[in-house]
């Protein structure tokens, strides 16, 4: 199986490269020892009981979303057999219970795995903002936590930018560009085990009989292993397969909309594409390739001259749209619906 390349590295990145340098190429980016010198960090590097014990006398009692897994499925996030449902319990618990669970199961040899999944840390962890601050980005931006055992995600994307941290454990983080969905074999749309579409290979032993454009997707491939105290960026809709290689791993990340100087609030692009999947359904060929060339003019040829010849009073879809347009138009979209 062809080897993914390596994520392009980057030193000494700090609020305004990251802005300039890492944000701005729409390319992942692994940012070696960026959160080092945070005490989680370090508690972890003693050992998984002693980052427990920390995170626990920090834990205010508050359930998070955790997930658990039989031992059969090694960890890998999925569907169940007949993609009818999925391959894991969800449970609401504290985090203190999770954290229990993780340093139990590490004893075992084949262990289920269970993993609390992005769970906002304002909420469960709160005393933990004091000190493990982000300087690469606004205060604003609300952290969430990942903590668990080895637990597999399968390819995905998200709508949003992602800087992800390692605390504790190794993680290894393959990415493909957004072009290769083709080549990824993309589940249902419309049900996924995960907060957005996944790929159905399994990437630590891939069928290609079952599925031959994989190879073209590896061959795109970008791959990187963080350790304690290195991050990562990803633009939004690159797709990221994510291995916890350790017992005991805990993950801080930080999802934000916009550039990472001014994250602002967007409706899910993910939504747009499902309605026209919906709409799109019962047009023939010949009017998909019209519709094609209207979505090319009007909606991602930017500087394709969509009002030219209409009066600078009623361009308002044709640039900057306001919170007050835009809500007009959604409500006039949902008056039809």
């Amino acid at each position: 199986m062809q080897q993914p390349a390596p994520i392009r590295e980057c030193a000494d990145v700090d609020a305004d490269r990251f802005g300039r340098d890492v944000a701005s190429a729409y390319r992942p980016a692994v940012l070696r020892g960026v959160v080092r010198e945070w005490p989680a960090v370090r508690i972890g590097l003693e050992s998984a009981e002693a980052l427990a014990r920390y995170l626990g006398g920090l834990a205010s009692g508050a359930p998070v979303d955790a997930i658990l897994t039989p031992p059969e499925a090694r960890g890998r996030i999925f569907y169940d057999d007949r993609m009818e449902g999925f391959n894991f319990l969800r449970r609401k618990l504290p985090l203190s219970q999770v954290l229990e669970q993780v340093l139990r199961y590490a004893r075992f040899e084949a262990p289920p795995a269970v993993a609390a999944q992005s769970a906002p840390i304002a909420e469960c962890l709160p005393g933990f903002l004091r000190e493990h601050a982000l300087p690469l980005l606004l205060e604003s931006i609300a952290p969430r936590i990942w903590l668990g055992s080895r637990v597999v995600t399968p390819a995905h994307f998200d709508e949003s930018s992602n800087v992800a941290c390692v605390v504790a454990g190794r993680r290894r983080f393959t990415l493909f560009p957004p072009e290769q969905a083709k080549n990824l074999y993309v589940g249902p749309l419309d049900f996924a085990p995960t907060g957005t579409p996944i790929s159905l290979v399994d990437l630590r032993a891939p069928d290609f009989e079952r599925f031959p454009r994989f190879r073209d997707a590896l061959a795109a491939a970008e791959v990187a292993e963080l350790e304690p105290g290195d991050a990562i960026y990803i633009p939004p809709l690159w797709w990221h397969h994510v291995e916890s290689l350790a017992p005991f791993n805990v993950l801080v990340n930080y999802w934000w909309k916009g550039p990472p100087d001014a994250p602002i609030e967007a409706p899910s692009a993910l939504d747009c594409l499902l309605h026209c999947l919906v709409n799109l359904s019962h047009v023939t060929p010949p009017q998909r390739r019209a519709w094609q060339a209207l979505f090319e003019h009007f909606v991602f040829d930017a500087d394709g001259g969509r009002g030219d010849g209409i009066p600078a009073h009623r361009r308002a879809l044709y640039g900057p749209i306001t919170d007050e347009h835009a809500a007009r138009i959604r409500a006039f979209l949902a008056g039809k619906l």
